[in-house]
């Protein structure tokens, strides 16, 4: 660090002779794809340091177990592994993938199907990086040891795992350039090369059961994701019909094999289609019966809860839809994902209003949001001021938009809800008010509907009045002192009950070692053994030798 430091000091002089070798020796720079990879092959626990290891090693993969389980279970592995790998997998083209699937795969693999594919894709691509192999490796420049280890560098332990990987970047490029039909015939390809080597790999014995098939699991619900939303560019009811049984069996197959990744992403994407379609009873009953996974991650469990929040805000269950939101929104991405946050944000503040509550005036306001969310901040100023022909001029107004966000049929409701804010101005303003002016206020078109919407309103519980029918106007009770009902404990035992749900969520969430209670258990029966001294013998111990010693006496 001193000399790095003189280095920099000192800009100009000349590096000494010690400097010099340490600046000529210059890594060289390798591909984020392919670098991806290689991690991926080190944690997975292959590679030429795997290899060398004498333990014992799953029969399937040939992984020794000593070093398969370093960094976890393979599925946490993967799923880590891609979350770190997605800057990579962002700025990837075809001619990217062609390079990696031609360095990290085995051509002389017995399965290599999949690595045809990848190449197959761009195959003017795929043989300018062949000849560019081919010149390099012909090159005198490098040195013999690096053209000694050009075989082994394939990929042994992770090479299902990364061509599933490059073959959904693929797919994914296919999707963004709106070539729909060759993405849908790769994918599909690629679903059913996948299921048959997990089908394969599970039939075989080995020591770690499941150990070499659940990597796989999050690269298919991967594939399956790409599926259905490619399915959902092409803008065909037949495709998308047709994947509604198809989705079923799949998530039936993943339930059955225990694979948490699938069955969270098929069971959102079942609700997101019975959604875009309107089929609101189809996606509850869904949603009674089918379970959530709770080691699923975090992403899939917020697109549950938006869906989930969704339905029930169209089945008018508000409280519940509430709920299900906020936890949706606390516990989405703030540094990704803005247009999902903006999507959860829309229906949240028009869940709160329906519900009759007013949103903070900071949440319109938030960074990136006061454009999106200007038509719901003006609806809100409507539905807080009570005045009816406001809010019906801004909803005609912005008509299109609330279209477009899927927000018209719930905004469409807040019509009572404008009338019951402004019945509350009305209440505590006057004491008696002629229902007359109440249609006046309201907007209403005469004294009739007037005592009507009064009557239901005492009849809610949102006015505590008395009409008086041939007087034609309303008497307010006196206000009762709110601290004297229940209303406060209830308010109190709602924020208790957030807050040990909160307390909850993040003790299951905490990630414990394996094993590490065992240590502290044998450290405190080391202490305790330390204590008696010489004496380490158990009372099982002692009751047998006293045992024993009465045997001999008789």
């Amino acid at each position: 660090m001193v000399e790095d430091t003189k280095m920099e000091d000192t800009a100009g002089i000349a590096p000494t002779k010690e400097e010099g070798p340490d600046k000529q020796v210059n890594p060289p720079s390798v591909p984020p794809l392919e670098a991806a990879g290689r991690r991926l092959e080190r944690l997975l626990g292959g590679g030429s340091a795997a290899a060398s290891s004498s333990g014992p090693s799953d029969n399937a993969s040939g992984r020794p177990l000593a070093r398969l389980y370093t960094y976890g279970t393979p599925v946490k592995v993967t799923r880590r592994w891609l979350g770190t790998a997605s800057g990579a997998a962002g700025e990837a083209i075809s001619s990217d993938i062609v390079s990696a699937a031609t360095t990290l795969l085995d051509p002389s693999h017995e399965d290599c199907r999949t690595r045809s594919l990848l190449l197959a894709i761009d195959e003017s691509s795929s043989m300018e990086v062949e000849g560019e192999d081919n010149d390099n490796g012909n090159d005198g420049g490098e040195a013999p040891s690096t053209q000694a280890k050009d075989e082994p560098e394939y990929l042994s332990a992770s090479r299902r795992e990364v061509e599933s990987w490059l073959l959904s970047l693929q797919v994914r490029i296919l999707w963004k350039a709106g070539k729909h039909p060759e993405a849908m015939e790769l994918v599909e390809k690629g679903i059913a090369i996948l299921l048959e080597q997990v089908t394969i790999a599970a039939k075989k014995l080995t020591s770690l059961p499941g150990g070499s098939v659940s990597s796989l699991f999050p690269l298919l619900a991967r594939l399956y994701r790409y599926r259905s939303l490619v399915a959902d560019s092409m803008k065909d009811p037949s495709v998308t019909a047709g994947l509604r049984n198809v989705m079923a069996k799949a998530h039936n197959m993943a339930c059955l094999r225990r694979d948490v990744d699938s069955q969270a992403t098929l069971l959102n994407l079942m609700l997101r289609d019975l959604l875009e379609h309107s089929q609101v009873e189809q996606a509850n009953k869904l949603l009674s019966n089918a379970t959530f996974p709770e080691s699923a991650s975090n992403n899939e469990l917020c697109r549950y809860l938006y869906y989930s929040g969704r339905i029930q805000a169209l089945r008018l269950e508000y409280t519940t839809a509430f709920s299900n939101l906020s936890q949706c929104l606390r516990k989405a991405p703030t540094n990704t994902g803005l247009g999902f946050r903006i999507t959860v944000q829309r229906l949240l503040v028009v869940v709160q209003l329906l519900m009759g509550e007013i949103p903070k005036r900071h949440v319109f306001f938030s960074k990136g949001m006061k454009t999106e969310m200007a038509p719901y901040l003006a609806i809100t100023q409507a539905v807080r001021r009570g005045d009816l022909a406001v809010y019906t001029k801004v909803v005609s107004e912005q008509s299109s938009q609330l279209r477009r966000d899927d927000t018209f049929t719930l905004i469409s409701r807040l019509a009572q809800q404008v009338v019951k804010a402004g019945l509350r101005k009305l209440h505590v303003s006057y004491s008696r008010l002629s229902l007359e002016d109440v249609a006046n206020r309201l907007g209403l078109p005469s004294a009739t509907s007037a005592e009507f919407v009064v009557a239901k309103a005492v009849r809610d519980g949102v006015l505590d009045a008395t009409i008086h029918h041939e007087e034609g106007y309303v008497q307010s009770h006196d206000l009762v002192d709110v601290y004297a009902t229940k209303e406060p404990a209830e308010a109190f035992h709602r924020r208790i009950a957030y807050c040990l749900t909160t307390h909850n969520d993040a003790v299951r969430g905490m990630r414990y070692p394996p094993d590490a209670y065992k240590k502290q258990l044998e450290a405190s029966r080391g202490n305790r053994r330390g204590k008696r001294g010489s004496d380490d013998k158990t009372d099982e111990e002692k009751a047998q030798e006293l045992e024993d010693e009465f045997d001999e006496d008789y």
